[in-house]
């Protein structure tokens, strides 16, 4: 007996030495921090566009993780500045993530990537649009979304370039006005705008400002109205979007055309609520998912994994954006071989997507900024309740229409 106890001891012995040893050869997981408003007015586009992160972590440890190790995704839930200075500070210290993904929000994007920077830990912005972000000398921090001002520029564009002359008239004829919450992104939009709108010949359009937390819009419809503008430019959220659409309806009046920037014009959840009235409505922004695959090659795989994962389709580009961006920044790190400061950032610097080469439809190479000076937005309309891109020309999959309701 005493033979057989000592065997079965040694032979547990054995095999909880093994396991030690099996546990020690696997590398600890790598945290990597995801913050996002998850809560609050902006969690359905900051979890939208979360998700596309997601996609591209598990695309990497399919093949094998980063740097050997398993990428784990810590979230942070940020819908303020406050917030976003808090988590920021939770996940470099306390959850000691080497690097943040963010982050939707340009209110967060400015709060989490100072105390990154400040902490020397990277930050990547995937898709938040101010410009301000990448104008304050940061070393750590990289966006590979486009700005507030390329998505203004290009808002002005499609109303000189595709409106005006299905419109058989000059831009001196069109009369605009330029609508926006007074947040950092849409202010910068709202000022790429104003700008653009000079250099291409339009008379001056009205500005009108709105605090994120307004409930009635009719007073601005009234004014938009009286204005007799033709085409209204509004960089608004969802809620914005609904509840202007709700006081134009209200009012019985509708402008000419009406162009979006910003994320609540690209939701599908505005075309569940606004229903047929959606048609006709261009966007600019983040790229569709229905763009063309000589565009953004990738693109339908996407969509096919967020379908698998999710159970449902994507809800925005946000998504398609986030993946692409933050697989770029994977394969940086990969590329470094260590999440150390210099060789991270020269990396990064190094990188040299071709335009057209990922899902996004563009390609990637940052400036001493840290901005990807390929990113682009790209222009699409709501068609029969889908969101197309109408331009540029190698992205469409479908002819512009140049009346709202076609």
């Amino acid at each position: 007996m005493p033979t057989i106890r000592r065997r079965k001891l040694l032979g547990a012995g054995l095999a909880g030495l093994a396991a030690k040893r099996a546990r020690a050869a696997t590398p600890e997981p790598l945290p990597l921090g995801a913050l996002f408003p998850f809560s609050g007015p902006l969690s359905l586009l900051g979890d939208e566009s979360f998700r596309g992160l997601d996609l591209a972590a598990d695309e990497r440890n399919a093949a094998g993780g980063l740097l050997g190790r398993k990428v784990v995704l810590v979230r942070g839930d940020a819908a303020d500045t406050r917030q976003a200075a808090a988590e920021a500070q939770r996940l470099t210290a306390k959850a000691q993530c080497p690097a943040i993904f963010g982050s939707y929000a340009s209110v967060v994007a400015l709060a989490a990537s100072a105390v990154s920077e400040l902490a020397g830990v990277p930050y990547f912005e995937l898709d938040a649009l101010a410009d301000a972000i990448t104008e304050r000398g940061f070393k750590l921090l990289f966006r590979t979304g486009p700005t507030a001002r390329a998505c203004g520029v290009m808002a002005v564009d499609a109303v000189a370039d595709q409106l005006a002359p299905r419109w058989q008239t000059a831009p001196a004829q069109v009369r605009m006005v330029i609508l926006h919450q007074d947040g950092p992104a849409g202010t910068a939009i709202a000022e790429a705008e104003q700008a653009q709108a000079a250099s291409r010949g339009f008379p001056p359009p009205d500005r009108i400002a709105y605090s994120a937390a307004i409930l009635d819009f009719a007073p601005i419809v009234q004014r938009v109205r009286g204005s007799g503008a033709q085409v209204v430019l509004h960089s608004g959220l969802l809620n914005d979007v609904l509840l202007f659409h709700r006081a134009m309806q209200q009012a019985g009046w509708r402008p000419r055309m009406l162009i979006g920037t910003g994320g609540g014009y690209g939701l599908a959840d505005a075309a569940q609520a606004l229903g047929e009235a959606i048609n006709g409505i261009m966007s600019v922004g983040m790229t569709p998912y229905r763009t063309s695959v000589v565009a953004a090659p990738g693109a339908a795989r996407v969509a096919s994994a967020y379908q698998r994962k999710y159970g449902a389709p994507p809800r925005s580009g946000h998504s398609l954006v986030c993946y692409a961006g933050a697989r770029a920044c994977l394969d940086a790190i990969e590329l470094a071989g260590t999440l150390e400061r210099e060789k991270l950032r020269a990396a990064m610097l190094a990188t040299d997507i071709p335009p057209g080469a990922t899902a996004a439809g563009w390609g990637v190479a940052f400036d001493e900024r840290g901005q990807n000076r390929r990113a682009t937005p790209f222009l699409a309309q709501w068609q029969n309740g889908a969101l197309v891109t109408v331009a540029p020309y190698p992205a469409a999959v479908a002819p512009l229409t140049a009346t709202l309701g076609d």
